[in-house]
């Protein structure tokens, strides 16, 4: 029996990056409780991108055949200016990606995602013992009398007792707050429009219909704002995301709803198929502020561990917030995988030291790329755009860093390659 399997570890949050961690720590023998604050499990009506980093942690939990399904794979990365839509670079993903880092780039609709990842925890034959899932279950206090047994205390009076307690729970970590770590939160002055866009609008508009034609992920790149652009679900949707200077409002209530009509006045000056494309939008656009963590490596207190947002959450120049967290489940399954009660503490210290300073990087190069993608035109935007066309990376990382992920213990997850089907 496995030292692993002795472990009781609570995760607080029931998010990709919770579900994430509570399948791998599944996989490694350990009976693991999710706590989620929200009545019902779900997510967001988003898109969501999978860099060949987390594709890889993803595969080695068995989800290929699922990710399968759900996925929708780009073949290019078009990069455009903002006035005249001009193409900057077109970028191959696809096959190319899979053949240089061993696994793929895709797009999803953030619920299927969430759905496939919360089937394989509840799944009664997967490995290890069925994740135990709680909705309803936000958490209002830590007791931590018994340091090496943290309680998770629930707003119903119910207590959760474990090995370990983990804190998925966001950027708003109520974890993070009760358990006392630093304040690292920090507003970008910026917001996002975020909208799904119904693909059939799309394609029978003559002037957006190249946006479907062929599977790509698109940025326009234009003085204090930008828009990404890719399809979900095979052309069912145009999921849009589009960076514009924050208003009071948002910034005071972290989102709010917003109407295409905002969108396209925001970008009425860009190239006629920007306000083409987003008056297309429907009734569910929302305006989510845009907060960040400034980069702290303390994510542990005792048996206390933060994960995902609640110890890194970076603005999205990179497209890697749930990847990073993908990562961090990932590693932290390892190292408690091979802990037994007594190497708990080890196990946890060497999951920070591992993930800190990677995840870290890319905090700062997302912050950094805020400005990047921002420029005015001139000297300093070509340069940018030459930059762009190497296809190198951003601002500060390569791609071929960030897309290689945290190197893992597991030889067999190291091996994985995503073959296509013939």
């Amino acid at each position: 029996m496995a030292p692993s399997q002795s472990l009781q570890v609570t995760v607080v949050g029931g998010g990709l990056g919770g579900l994430t961690a509570a399948l791998a720590l599944r996989q490694q023998g350990c009976r693991v409780t999710v706590l989620e604050a929200a009545p019902q499990l779900g997510e967001v009506g988003a898109g969501i991108q999978t860099a060949p980093n987390a594709s890889r942690v993803l595969i080695g939990l068995g989800l290929r055949g699922e990710m399968e399904r759900i996925h929708t794979e780009p073949q290019d990365q078009v990069r455009r200016r903002w006035a005249d839509g001009s193409i900057i670079a077109q970028l191959p993903l696809g096959r190319s990606v899979v053949e240089g880092y061993g696994a793929p780039y895709w797009h999803y609709h953030r619920a299927d995602l969430h759905r496939i990842l919360l089937d394989a925890c509840l799944h009664p034959t997967g490995p290890g013992p069925v994740v135990e899932v709680h909705t309803d279950a936000q958490v209002v206090e830590l007791d931590r009398s018994e340091p090496d047994r943290p309680v998770a205390v629930v707003a119903r009076g119910d207590r959760f007792a474990g090995d370990v307690l983990v804190g998925a729970d966001g950027i708003r970590s109520t974890v993070r707050d009760l358990a006392g770590f630093d304040d690292t939160l920090t507003f970008s002055g910026e917001m996002a429009y975020r909208a799904l866009i119904p693909g059939d609008l799309i394609a029978t508009d003559p002037a957006t219909r190249f946006l479907v034609d062929r599977y790509h992920s698109t940025i326009w790149y234009g003085p204090d704002k930008h828009l990404v652009h890719y399809v979900i679900r095979r052309g069912e949707y145009l999921n849009v995301v589009a960076i514009v200077p924050c208003t009071e409002q948002v910034e005071r209530d972290w989102t709010a709803p917003a109407s295409s009509e905002e969108m396209v006045e925001a970008f009425a000056d860009w190239d006629d198929r920007v306000p083409a494309m987003l008056s297309k939008a429907k009734d569910d656009v929302t305006a989510f502020a845009l907060y960040r963590r400034r980069r702290d490596p303390v994510w542990i207190d005792g048996r206390v561990a933060l994960l995902g947002d609640a110890c890194h959450a970076m603005l999205p120049y990179q497209a890697q917030g749930a990847s990073q967290a993908m990562e961090d489940a990932a590693v932290l399954a390892e190292e408690l995988g091979a802990a037994g009660p007594a190497g708990i503490d080890g196990a946890l210290a060497r999951y920070v030291a591992r993930r800190a300073k990677h995840a870290g990087l890319v905090q700062d190069a997302s912050l950094r790329n805020m400005a990047f993608y921002h420029l005015p035109d001139g000297p300093e935007q070509r340069e940018r755009d030459d930059k762009l066309r190497r296809f190198d990376g951003e601002s500060d990382l390569s791609y071929d860093w960030l897309w290689r992920g945290s190197p893992l213990n597991d030889p067999d997850n190291e091996a994985i390659t995503y073959q296509f089907a013939r």
